[in-house]
């Protein structure tokens, strides 16, 4: 058989060039799996918004319902996109829907009458009904009395001769008078005006029961004038006075305290300046001079107007405190003329109506209306003033004022008048009611009050006694209409009084109405019902003081019930209030009717709380009967059915009103106030305890109706209330219903507990309670509100912050806690719980132990009682207490007693052991789950403080003394049971955490546990070092399996390591697999069998020799130069990492570089079994590695060969699909047969071949191998036979050489072993083999080396023959 040369290797790319490209037609080395397309991760979900709370819940609807009182229409929104309106709803002043109810009439004193009767010259009226007083002049006599007294003292002033003319009482200035003064009364005379202090004297309730005069001695003198108007501004203490008579000048009664060269104490000056002229002398009957008949300001505005006898009305602004600057005038003509561009064809606002009456409208209650003036016909004209110019802002003076609004008066029973048929009436345009009505003519005054309640007296020829027209705004028509049906309408309740005389005067008794300090929610009286009290006014006439007061719905609804409906009974009328109102309206009101919030006018005409049992037992029903039922938003066919969905009942809504209305004043006001005093800032209650108390007493009714009644309310009945459920929908509306309702319960028990909290702290002296607390403490009490002390965790927090304060205040003063806490637990037990007594107890016991002595048995009985208490209220202990106890415990040196506690709180806190499961999920981030491992971990840190103090302490006194274990020593073996001991495997995690940052990871090889284990196990497959970590560990309790598995797991791991650092794992588990253990168990199915070892031991060995090969590669790359630039970079780096695939490297680097006997190797390892491809592997190996050598300059090329040959037999083991011995012989023999000559004298002549001294190194090659002769004899036997070239010719000589030397090494390996040749048939073959060679004639030359050889082989041939016999 011929022996084809191989073909020359062609010039090879630069491993790496084309990875994992395999040679063209080459099988692969592997099954190569299918390439795993990376699955599309969805994006992550934001975060889920945290649920609220029940109390959170509840204080969002709290919110939202006072934010919804908020949004009640301004006046603008009804009152200025119309021209006109007329509608009123008429009721009878006995009747319960009367919008006024009259209280009672006082009469004038006796002493009063006999004065005027006395007197019989001038005599005035009036009313001072800010502070129920009245007052007459008689004249030069002034005399006031308290209304309200029914036996009134006169207070008089009876010190100046002249005729009084006018008074007035008016705001002070500031700094002027004593704090004691806070009305001036201005007396206008004929020849002087005087100003008199008053001083009001009050009940600890704020009732007024007196008022005292005091001379001040500032007077002007005013002779020449007329005073009847007097205004004064509340804000600035500034007092303005017109001439009555015949000038419109404005003047100002300037007064100070002090008496200057250039300026007396009082003084007055003239705002209006007049040229000085002639008098003319009349030659015709002239008019009288227009004068001034009223004064109003606008202390919002900075705003004073004034109403002249002719109709004209001006505004003046005040600028500055002592500037005023006329801005604007409006003549009546021109009002006329407004007022006919608005309505046309009315005969009240024709040619003959006068202006009776000006009443600003405050900036807070409209942002343009700024009045309203009303005229002799009745009509209301409401105008709107805005500010012009470039520069002109809310302080700027206005420069324009236009009629907005015309309210006619109600109507007199006639028709309506149509417009003109020629007139053009724009589209949806309807006619006004009242147009030309005359109810209201003659008008003689009238006034209007905030929000807008009217007052309009009619005094009609031959008629005794006045009529008074009351309206008001109607609340439940503006509060449930939108924007557009505002517009539309101007609702109004009205009706009409007479009056037991002449009107004299009138004035507001309470303060004055604001329901927001804005137009947006202004006028609201609904939302203050229960806040604050209904307005009530004073009517003067001759005859005496008449007060009416402004009906609250909840005061109507009363009625309703307490007499009986109108024509359609009382159903009618809750139908009523029902529609107009709605129905979360009216289950507030009946609910406040229930509770007893409801409100009436006894028999002695005074306003007592509706108590009839009928009455609020018709409440209840209402209350019940129309509260409605929830029902599922739009969302929930979205979203599913569920209790997210519900929308809760009316009836929710309005237990939800109510309670809102109740707490509004003080919801989001702060707890308490700083106020400034002479000797510094005093902290006191930002709003009076008996308001506070008034609003618990109201909170407490609520939550024993409710609690009374819950059986009858759905959504509080239980489960009862759920079985009568007739489908799944109803049964989740009730189940919403039901979360709701308990919502606002919880948060009404906090807000009454809240309130009570305050009160306590209110018995304390503020400020040495808040010194007891941290400076961001103090800070924070101070920025504290209601709302957030019984609605946000943060608040409640803080409030026991301020319980420990005053416990330890009372502590301080020498009380007994247990005294103190239980006072507190009893009236506010959210704030001060059982829990937070016994916390009490044992940081009194803590105390107690500091002062008696840690090493004392005392002291160590009291911290032991103070450890029991502490863990009996464990789950209520604050980080804070936690934090102090703890510090107060290494002070004393209580260590183990620490760490128990701490374990203690930390178990509490997270039962359900979340945090555990989080780790073992591998901490995903944004985890609920991760907050509840913070706050455990937060614990755990108070115990490494421990473990630090209890170790510097025990390293300071030294562990034995004397031969006795010290003390330290002893509390640190306790510290250390505890620890190690604890079953908490999240605490004995961070431990270990904490170990290895401290740098004491050898701590962790002296704790036998399988914590220890289960936390390497999870960390190493993050961090190297926890792996080696664990290696150790295993090592150390002789575990070396485990640790071997560790090891190869490392070995192939993505972890940044170098490949020598994986081969050094991989050998160093190799070791430790292959390390006998004691303990296998020989069960096939046991976790620790010798199978499962053998395994491990051989994929193991299975990857280091796939390292090994891989580091093979890396090394000679490293010394390649065909591979420069990032590209080489690159590779390297690849290589010097992770162990790569054996196809990979065959395939993209072995292969494409030429490093055939890298091929080699891979073979082997793989397993390969193409032997004609390892034939050409070899052939090619045989030839780089003699071209190499003669590159090289090599003397003896085959012995590079040769090492080359022997090193790869060595490293495979001669493995016959690697190192096939036949084919291997057969190319070495062909190789040295090509290359080199064994003759001297030939030596490259031939081919250029080389000598080669050594005839016999091929077969050297296999006997150092140890290779079966057999086969290197059988393959040198078969060239023999096949006579194929290189075979032939002179080569048979040099083969019969080999196979002489062959077998004679065959002989002498074998006579060692006592069996020449091994069995009787290799020795015959052998004998057959050297006769048929020494037949023949390659050994029959004549040179001394032929006779050698033939002389050797007549030798071997006996030698085998000996053999066989």
């Amino acid at each position: 058989m011929s022996f084809a040369a191989p073909p020359a290797t062609p010039q090879r790319q630069a491993p790496g060039s084309f990875i994992n490209t395999p040679a063209p037609n080459r099988p692969g080395l592997f099954r190569t799996s299918s390439a795993q397309q990376p699955s599309q991760q969805p994006a992550p979900l934001p975060p889920a918004a945290p649920e609220l709370t029940p109390i959170e819940r509840a204080a969002k609807v709290i919110g939202g319902m006072l934010d919804k009182d908020k949004r009640y229409a301004d006046l603008e929104s009804y009152a200025s996109t119309q021209g006109s309106s007329g509608e009123y709803d008429l009721q009878q002043t006995s009747g319960a829907w009367a919008p006024f109810q009259k209280l009672r009439t006082y009469e004038v004193p006796e002493r009063i009458f006999e004065q005027v009767n006395r007197m019989q010259m001038a005599s005035n009226m009036g009313l001072f009904a800010e502070i129920n007083h009245a007052w007459v002049t008689i004249d030069n006599q002034l005399y006031m009395w308290d209304y309200t007294h029914p036996n009134p003292e006169l207070v008089g002033f009876e010190e100046q001769p002249n005729t009084i003319i006018s008074v007035k009482l008016v705001k002070p200035r500031g700094k002027i008078f004593v704090d004691n003064i806070v009305y001036l009364l201005v007396v206008a005379t004929a020849a002087e005006i005087f100003l008199i202090a008053v001083e009001v004297q009050r009940t600890p309730e704020g009732l007024i029961h007196g008022a005292t005069l005091y001379r001040t001695g500032l007077s002007v003198s005013v002779r020449g004038l007329y005073v009847r108007c007097i205004e004064g501004s509340p804000k600035t203490g500034r007092i303005f006075f017109g001439d009555g008579r015949d000038s419109e000048d404005v003047y100002e009664l300037n007064y100070q305290n002090d008496e200057t060269w250039f300026q007396s104490k009082c003084t007055k000056t003239n705002h209006i300046k007049r040229a000085l002229t002639f008098p003319s002398l009349p030659f015709r009957a002239t008019a009288s001079p227009a004068h001034i008949t009223q004064m109003a300001i606008d202390d919002t505005r900075n705003l004073l107007y004034t109403l002249s006898s002719n109709g004209s009305i001006r505004i003046f602004h005040m600028k500055t405190a002592t500037t005023l600057d006329l801005t604007l005038t409006r003549p009546l003509y021109q009002i006329r003329t407004m007022c006919s561009h608005l309505v046309r064809g009315s005969e009240l606002l024709g040619q003959n109506f006068q202006l009776v009456s000006i009443d600003p409208i405050t900036a807070p209650e409209a942002e343009q209306m700024s009045l309203m003036a009303t005229t002799t016909t009745g009509c209301r004209i409401y105008f709107s003033t805005t500010s012009g110019g470039y520069y002109s802002d809310a302080s700027s003076p206005p420069s324009s004022m236009q009629v907005r609004h015309v309210r006619f008066p109600p109507g007199d029973g006639q028709a309506p008048v149509a417009p003109p048929s020629n007139q053009i009436q724009r589209y949806g345009a309807r006619t006004v009611e009242g147009i030309n009505s005359t109810a209201l003519t003659p008008t003689v005054h009238a006034t209007r009050y905030a929000p807008g309640s009217f007052f309009c007296f009619v005094r009609r020829p031959g008629e005794t006694n006045d009529l008074m027209f009351i309206s008001a705004p109607n609340t439940g028509l503006i509060s449930t209409a939108d924007t557009s049906q505002a517009a539309r309408s101007f609702p109004e309740d009205g009706q009409v009084v007479t009056l037991g005389g002449n009107v004299q005067a009138i004035g507001l008794v309470t303060a004055p109405f604001s329901a927001i300090e804005r137009p947006l929610g202004f006028g609201n009286e609904l939302a203050v019902q229960f806040d604050k009290p209904a307005s009530e006014f004073a009517i003067m006439t001759h005859n005496g003081i008449e007060t009416v007061r402004r009906r609250r719905l909840v005061d109507i609804f009363a009625a309703i019930l307490k007499y009986g409906g109108g024509p359609e009974g009382i159903e009618g009328d809750v139908r009523k209030i029902a529609r107009q109102y709605g129905l979360p309206e009216i289950a507030s009101t009946a609910l406040a009717v229930a509770c007893g919030q409801g409100s009436d006018v006894g028999p002695d005409a005074r306003v007592t709380k509706v108590s009839d049992p009928d009455v609020l037992d018709f409440a209840r029903r209402v209350f019940i009967e129309y509260g409605g039922k929830p029902q599922l938003s739009e969302n929930a066919t979205v979203d599913g059915i569920s209790v997210e969905n519900v929308r809760a009942s009316p009836r929710h809504d309005g237990i939800a009103l109510y309670f809102a209305r109740l707490v509004r004043s003080i919801w989001g006001s702060h707890i308490i106030k700083s106020v400034p005093t002479p000797t510094g800032p005093v902290l006191q209650p930002n709003h009076p305890p008996s308001k506070l108390r008034e609003i618990q007493g109201a909170l407490v009714q609520l939550q024993d109706f409710l609690d009374n009644n819950k059986q009858n309310i759905d959504g509080l009945a239980g489960p009862d209330a759920l079985g009568r459920a007739s489908s799944r929908q109803e049964e989740v509306e009730l189940q919403g219903e039901n979360r709701a309702l308990t919502s606002l319960l919880q948060l009404l028990n906090n807000t009454i507990e809240g309130i009570a909290f305050a009160l306590v702290l209110f018995e304390e002296k503020l400020e040495d309670i808040l010194v007891l607390l941290p400076e961001e403490s103090q800070a924070r009490v101070r920025r504290l509100h209601y709302e957030g002390l019984c609605s946000v965790k943060n608040g409640k927090d803080l409030a026991k912050e301020l319980v420990k304060a005053i416990v330890n205040r009372s502590i301080m003063k020498g009380s007994n806690v247990e005294t103190v806490a239980e006072a507190l637990r009893r009236k506010c037990g959210s704030f001060c719980s059982s829990d937070d007594v016994v916390i009490f107890k044992a940081q009194e016991n803590l105390k107690k132990a500091a002062d008696v002595g840690a090493n004392a048995d005392r002291g160590r009985v009291l911290l032991n009682d103070s450890l029991r208490l502490f863990e009996q209220v464990a789950k209520s202990l604050s980080m804070e207490n936690l934090t102090v106890a703890i510090n107060r415990y290494i002070e004393l040196e209580f260590y183990a007693g620490a760490i128990r506690l701490a374990l203690r709180v930390a178990s509490e806190l997270d039962r359900g052991n979340k945090a555990l499961s989080w780790i073992k999920d591998g901490r995903p981030a944004n985890d609920a789950r991760h907050l509840v491992y913070t706050q455990r971990t937060a614990v755990y840190d108070l115990i490494f403080r421990v473990i630090e103090a209890v170790d510097l302490a025990s390293s300071n006194q030294g562990f034995i003394q004397e031969g006795i274990p010290s003390q330290a020593t002893r509390r640190r073996s306790e510290a250390y049971d505890q620890i190690n001991h604890s079953e908490d495997e999240v605490f004995q995690n961070y431990l270990y955490d904490w170990y290895l940052q401290k740098g004491w990871g050898d701590r962790l090889l002296e704790i036998h546990s399988s914590y220890v284990v289960d936390y390497l196990q999870r960390s190493s497959q993050e961090n190297i070092q926890h792996a080696d970590l664990l290696c150790r560990y295993y090592a150390h309790y002789s575990d070396f399996l485990d640790a071997a598995e560790v090891q190869f797991q490392l070995a192939k791991s993505s972890f940044d390591l170098s490949l020598a650092k994986r081969i050094e794992y991989l050998s160093r588990a190799k070791a430790n697999a292959s390390t006998r253990m004691t303990g296998f168990s020989e069960i096939p199915g046991g976790v620790r069998n010798r199978q499962s070892r053998q395994e491990l031991l051989r994929s193991i060995s299975d990857h280091l020799d796939i390292a090994n090969i891989q580091d093979d590669i890396l090394q000679k790359i490293r010394n390649d130069s065909r591979l420069q630039g990032e590209r080489r970079a690159e590779v390297l780096k690849l290589l010097d990492g992770q162990i790569q695939p054996l196809d990979d490297l065959y395939h993209s680097y072995a292969d494409q570089a030429g490093y055939y006997d890298i091929c080699l190797y891979i073979y082997h390892a793989a397993d390969y079994r193409n032997l004609p491809y390892v034939r050409n592997t070899w052939s090619n190996l045989i030839d780089q590695a003699h071209k190499d050598a003669v590159e090289d300059q090599h003397n003896a090329p085959w012995e590079m060969v040769a090492v080359t040959v022997e090193s790869i037999g060595h490293r495979v083991g001669l493995n016959e699909n690697v190192f096939p011995v036949q084919v291997l012989m057969q190319l070495l023999l062909q190789y040295d047969i090509r290359y080199y000559t064994h003759e001297p004298s030939r030596g490259g002549q031939n081919d250029n071949k080389l000598f080669c001294h050594s005839i016999t190194w091929p077969i050297d090659i296999f006997v150092r191998l140890n290779a079966p002769f057999e086969m290197v004899i059988a393959t040198m036997e078969a060239a023999w036979y096949s006579q194929e070239p290189p075979f032939t010719g002179r080569n048979r000589k040099l083969l019969v050489k080999w196979i002489i030397y062959a077998i004679e090494q065959w002989y002498e390996t074998s006579k060692r072993t006592g069996h020449v040749f091994g069995t009787e048939d290799n020795a015959d073959g052998l004998a057959e083999l050297l006769r048929i060679v020494s037949g023949g004639a390659e050994l029959r030359g004549a040179s001394a080396e032929d006779q050698e050889w033939a002389e050797r082989l007549r030798v071997l041939a006996e030698r085998v023959d000996g053999a066989l016999r």
